[in-house]
């Protein structure tokens, strides 16, 4: 299908011309907050902006994921953004109302710039500028999907489009040739990511009276042993003689020998105690219960329950045997619609193979429009992002590819506007620059996408659990 006789220059010229819609339609969406589960009326803003620039076709689906349809082929190519937000924290952190904010003549401030409405706004001009130059190539169609609940559960949305919402339609999975995430990569193309899951660990105590401690069990107690060995495990070294060998090493290949060139190049797995909870009778009582919840940012060769175990195995826990419980989160919290999918919070580390022929497309595309550097805003911020690193990279953070790519092998890589380091910040901007050049690269990496050359497109993919959790 690759379209050897591409405009670039009527690409960046179209793209430039929709730059002022873009930074309007962008600004539209920050106006409305979306927080995750909360997401309905910058949802209706998607749908009528859609609608406005004469999508073939807009729908909802159950769960309340925004998609537009451009062609009508059986093939799809899907672009993906995710358009909730997390909160804004602290206001007295921003200069400006994190809603309202402002725009001049190189960003656009405000909550969800980067993070990741801006995205929506390259993809859905990037769709319209394909039918306007008749850039849909034949025998597709060009799926463009704000999805919800990303923050809250990374990839939910697309179990929910894969396993809900694509059957009604009669569309199976195989049909999607690649999905292009629009999350901030700033001026890259990525290939994969770190997975992550969220563990818990429950210790069980006996409450009595604190003025006679000795009767009781306190839990807290047992938990400060076993947060020391959590903290050990992601800190200590692996040598030899090291009790906790510390979760860099699978990074060597003694202890991940198929893997470790993936580990590295998507960095070492970490874990992080992130939160705690304690029960007891009063504040003058001996602790009954404690909790911690551990965010475990997973590399290549790790799985989730290589994971689990790591914690079940850790010395203070086994010391404890019978009063620690040791369990993976699951997530059932209602969307907007008031729908309910649940799952278990595992998200699956992924990475593409460099030869593959989605990232290739992408690759070729940004060859073939701006050259083989990372285009760079006028900006200090962007410059110290993107000056000096390579082209093709991996994501710090998780992203939709965890079930894209990681529970149901359809290709995925990343391309979008704005920064990483922006995500979750107060003062979040996006540079106007980057909604051009992420628009137009969408219309041509299509059209440059060698169906034909699909095969081993991956590194490493870790896979569902044995969960009955489609």
């Amino acid at each position: 299908m690759v379209n050897a006789n591409l405009d670039y220059a009527q690409i960046k010229a179209a793209a430039e011309a929709y730059k002022a819609d873009m930074s309007a339609f962008l600004r539209a969406m920050i106006s409305h907050p979306s927080e995750s589960c909360e997401e309905g009326a910058v949802c209706e803003c998607i749908k009528a902006e859609m609608e406005k620039l004469g999508y073939d076709e807009v729908e909802f689906d159950g769960l309340g994921n925004v998609i537009g349809w451009m062609g009508t082929g059986d093939k799809i190519i899907a672009i993906d953004s995710h358009i909730d937000t997390v909160g804004i924290g602290n206001i007295n952190n921003w200069t400006h109302d994190p809603y309202q904010g402002y725009e001049d003549d190189e960003v656009i401030y405000g909550r969800g710039g980067s993070d990741q409405e801006g995205g929506m706004a390259s993809a859905t001009y990037g769709a319209k500028i394909m039918k306007d130059l008749g850039l849909i190539p034949e025998g597709y169609k060009i799926m463009v999907i704000g999805s919800v609940q990303e923050e809250d559960c990374d990839g939910m949305c697309w179990q929910y489009v894969v396993n809900k919402h694509f059957p009604k339609k009669g569309i199976k999975k195989e049909q999607v040739e690649f999905v292009i995430s629009t999350e901030p990569t700033d001026g890259g193309i990525y290939r994969g990511h770190r997975g992550r899951m969220e563990i818990r660990v429950d210790v069980k105590g006996v409450s009595c009276h604190g003025s006679a401690p000795d009767r009781g069990d306190n839990a807290i107690y047992k938990m400060a042993d076993i947060l020391q060995d959590v903290r050990a495990l992601n800190e200590n070294d692996a040598e030899e003689g090291t009790e906790i060998k510390g979760l860099v090493k699978m990074l060597d290949p003694k202890y991940n020998p198929d893997h470790y060139e993936d580990a590295r190049f998507l960095g070492r797995g970490t874990c992080t105690t992130s939160q705690i909870y304690f029960t007891s009778p009063s504040r003058c009582a001996v602790a009954d219960s404690c909790s911690i919840s551990i965010d475990r940012r997973m590399t290549a060769g790790e799985t989730w329950d290589s994971c689990l175990q790591e914690i079940r195995d850790l010395p203070n826990v086994k010391k404890y045997g019978d009063d620690v419980k040791v369990s993976m989160y699951m997530y059932d919290r209602p969307s907007w619609t008031g729908e309910v999918y649940e799952t278990e919070c595992y998200f699956p580390t992924w990475i593409n193979k460099k030869e593959s022929a989605h990232v290739k497309a992408l690759e070729d595309a940004h060859l073939a429009l701006f050259g083989d550097t990372r285009t760079c805003p006028n900006s200090e911020i962007a410059k110290a992002k993107r000056e000096g690193r390579p082209l093709t990279d991996k994501w710090t953070f998780s992203t939709n590819g965890v079930a894209i790519q990681g529970r149901y092998g359809i290709p995925c890589v990343g391309f979008g506007p704005g920064a990483e380091s922006q995500a979750h910040a107060p003062n979040e901007i996006t540079w106007k620059s980057d909604l051009v050049t992420c628009a137009a690269l969408y219309v041509a990496a299509v059209n440059l996408y060698d169906e034909s050359k699909k095969i081993d497109v991956y590194e490493f993919r870790a896979g569902k659990t044995d969960n009955e959790i489609l």
